[in-house]
């Protein structure tokens, strides 16, 4: 039997409203106690087992993280194709997609195509890149390159001729097509309108798959985030289907964070795939391999974004036609759908952006209450939250929904300013990412980064939660401090929280006797800091099961 004594550095769990000094003793990956030191001093190495002993150096060590919405596998594969999520702009995006045509070579097989994605709107004037910009890098190669945030694609002239889109091609009524003044599709794609590249664009191969899900992993690993909740796992926006892609990475031992999939509904299908999904959650359970993957939530998307008027809103966008979004699945049926996975045991991940889009997830929830369910015996939850009427505030308590926060949105960047509040109602900024109202109104919390359309560090989250400003965005906090979260609840937020939305809450994301060894080692204590300095914090070291990872 092994064990590990966690020393000289505090500690915090949900529950706590700061940090104290103490240490942790591990024994075969489950936490045995959390106390004073010398006590476990004595306690540790009982019976002639070897200790391990950690020195935090004045660090704190946590629970876990866990990320409860993030896409790993595309985040990974475009770690691994042209990434641009490091370009500063519109130019710099361009410069980085030529230097890899230069780098990578046309070949004779799907090669030839230039993939991958990570360029931000608000570097592109109106939030949409032209098909020309990327002609003049690309040298007649067919390119597509998907946006931060996977909801609009950026296509040159060759993947728009193979796909046959042009200017008679309609757009979908879950899309659009960014067009030139003569109808001719100017190339950006938003939303459903990408599946027209459908049959044509590549998708990742089995060894460009399983290499993306374990550079993804490495990279979630290293910033103490020790499971995480896939927000797509099907074949939607895009994405390549990583369900097999977990399936062969816990039968090949190389699974190593804990691991929850959010099966990804087909909006245009209906309750016929109901039954699709459950085998899907069934052949999960079948791996045998509870503690590692689970397959028992099912994502629904029930709108797009701000940026390309896709979210569904209250009243209107300041456009013209009249706008106020796209339900991608009728209002009408949602309920019915709802009550129908819940009785299949399955949980509900609603991408719930506009607050149109939040009041029908809510009012999915309570008829499901309303027609003897339970919505608190499953995790049902709602991400994104830019937009909530302030009437809804207190129905998340009221119907058991979780509030998915992607905290680090919650800041005045460019693409706020430019591409967001513009075209929105006049009350739209007393609604925006109204975390700490939530908080107040009882609502339960759990965190998520979205990555790769935002950086996966909690602890930049955290930051912008707590200070509701940072990391180039203007420094005044957004909304005020009103929706600022104090350090506790958001870290609580991000482990406990997080957990229980994952469906691991009662054996992670807290530090407790009888709990996992999932840790997170930071290295200072997060509150001994000034809040402004909390993003300069960093993870030293995870530990999954009470292993290095």
């Amino acid at each position: 039997m092994m064990e590990l004594l966690f020393e000289n550095g505090s500690v915090f769990t949900a529950g706590m409203q700061r940090s104290r000094a103490a240490s942790v003793l591990v024994r075969d990956g489950v936490i045995v106690a959390v106390g004073e030191a010398g006590e476990l001093r004595s306690r540790a190495g009982e019976g002639g087992r070897a200790v391990t002993r950690v020195d935090v150096g004045g660090g704190l060590v946590l629970p876990g993280f866990q990320d409860a919405h993030v896409h790993p596998l595309p985040a990974g594969i475009e770690m691994l194709q042209c990434d641009l999520s490091e370009a500063v702009s519109a130019a710099h995006a361009l410069e980085l997609v030529g230097a890899y045509a230069a780098a990578h070579p046309a070949t004779d097989g799907p090669g030839s195509w230039i993939l991958g994605g990570g360029w931000t709107m608000d570097h592109f004037a109106g939030g949409a890149p032209t098909r020309e910009a990327l002609d003049a890098v690309t040298g007649g190669r067919p390119a597509v390159l998907l946006s931060r945030d996977h909801h609009s694609a950026w296509a040159n002239s060759t993947a728009l001729a193979l796909a046959g889109i042009t200017a008679s091609t309609p757009d979908p009524a879950d899309g659009l097509l960014e067009r030139s003044a003569d109808g001719t599709p100017s190339g950006t794609l938003h939303e459903g309108a990408m599946t027209l590249l459908d049959g044509v664009k590549p998708v990742p191969d089995a060894a460009l798959a399983r290499a993306g899900l374990l550079a993804a992993q490495e990279h979630l690993l290293s910033l103490g985030i020790t499971g995480w909740q896939d927000a797509l796992v099907g074949s939607g926006l895009g994405f390549v289907d990583a369900f097999p892609v977990y399936r062969s990475a816990v039968e090949s031992g190389e699974l190593r964070a804990r691991v929850t999939a959010a099966l990804w509904w087909e909006r245009s299908e209906g309750a016929s795939q109901i039954d699709r999904l459950v085998a899907r959650r069934d052949e999960a359970e079948a791996l045998g391999q509870p503690a590692l993957f689970l397959a028992d939530t099912v994502k629904m998307m029930l709108d797009g974004i701000v940026e390309n008027r896709t979210a569904s809103i209250h009243g209107h966008y300041g456009v013209h036609p009249p706008s106020s979004g796209i339900d991608f699945i009728d209002p009408a049926a949602l309920g019915g759908y709802v009550a129908a996975l819940d009785a299949r045991g399955l949980s509900v991940h609603f991408h719930a952006l506009g607050d149109r889009a939040v009041t029908q997830a809510l009012d999915a929830l309570q008829g499901l209450r309303a027609g003897g369910g339970r919505a608190s015996a499953r995790r049902h939850q709602l991400a994104h939250l830019q937009l909530v009427d302030p009437a809804d505030i207190p129905r998340f308590a009221a119907v058991g929904a979780i509030a998915n926060l992607q905290a680090f949105w919650a800041r005045t960047d460019e693409q706020l300013l430019e591409l967001c509040l513009p075209f929105l109602p006049a009350h739209a900024l007393s609604r925006t990412y109204p975390f700490g109202r939530l908080a107040r109104a009882g609502a339960a919390l759990a965190f998520g980064s979205d990555w790769p359309v935002s950086t996966a560090d909690p602890l930049a989250a955290v930051h912008v939660a707590v200070n509701r400003t940072g990391f180039d965005a203007a420094p005044e906090p957004l909304g005020g401090m009103v929706d600022a979260l104090d350090l506790a609840t958001a870290l609580a937020g991000f482990t406990a929280g997080s957990a229980h939305a994952n469906g691991r809450g009662s054996t992670t994301g807290r530090l407790a006797p009888g709990y996992l060894a999932d840790l997170a080692v930071v290295d200072r204590d997060l509150f001994e800091l000034p809040s402004d300095a909390l993003g300069e914090a960093r993870v030293t070291a995870t530990y999954v099961g009470g292993a290095p990872a």
